[in-house]
């Protein structure tokens, strides 16, 4: 999150320098001297001149937002979607007799499954029937899909 917040600042940064490279009203060499007069005269030049602080860049405006929308889908749109993957087969899994921990800390043995509904026997003459999303397999950190027996 830090990495992707710093890369955001140094991509706004480059945008900022861009535009105000573009909004300088003359450039170096050319401002008013003494000793000459405030009469603007308008050659042929300048009138064909395209205004580059009126939207002037083509594609290379559209360039940042682009590289921004890049950096959020590699840093953490695919990431998440691999993670629900993962998850989503270890939970397909499930088979009785798994040790399995609930999503509030009870740890217990599968006994029986019936469709989305699991029961888990979390002591002797105990079972409770939990929701299968809200399992994990035991022993496993980070959600990885390990099945322990």
């Amino acid at each position: 999150m830090k990495k992707m917040l710093i890369v955001l600042v140094i991509l706004s940064g480059l945008t900022f320098a861009q535009s105000e490279s573009r909004l300088d009203p003359a450039p170096a060499g050319q401002g008013i001297q003494e000793g000459t007069t405030t009469e603007t005269t308008t050659t042929s030049e300048e009138a064909s001149a395209p205004a580059t602080c009126l939207g002037g860049g083509g594609i290379m405006s559209f360039l940042p937002m682009i590289a921004i929308i890049g950096i959020f889908y590699f840093l953490m749109i695919r990431p998440q979607q691999k993670q629900s993957k993962m998850l989503r087969q270890m939970r397909e899994a499930f088979e009785l007799n798994n040790r399995v921990v609930t999503a509030g800390g009870i740890h217990g043995t599968i006994t029986n499954i019936k469709g989305d509904i699991i029961t888990v026997k979390i002591a002797d003459g105990v079972k409770i029937d939990v929701d299968r999303n809200s399992l994990q397999v035991e022993g496993t950190e980070g959600g990885s899909c390990a099945v322990t027996k």
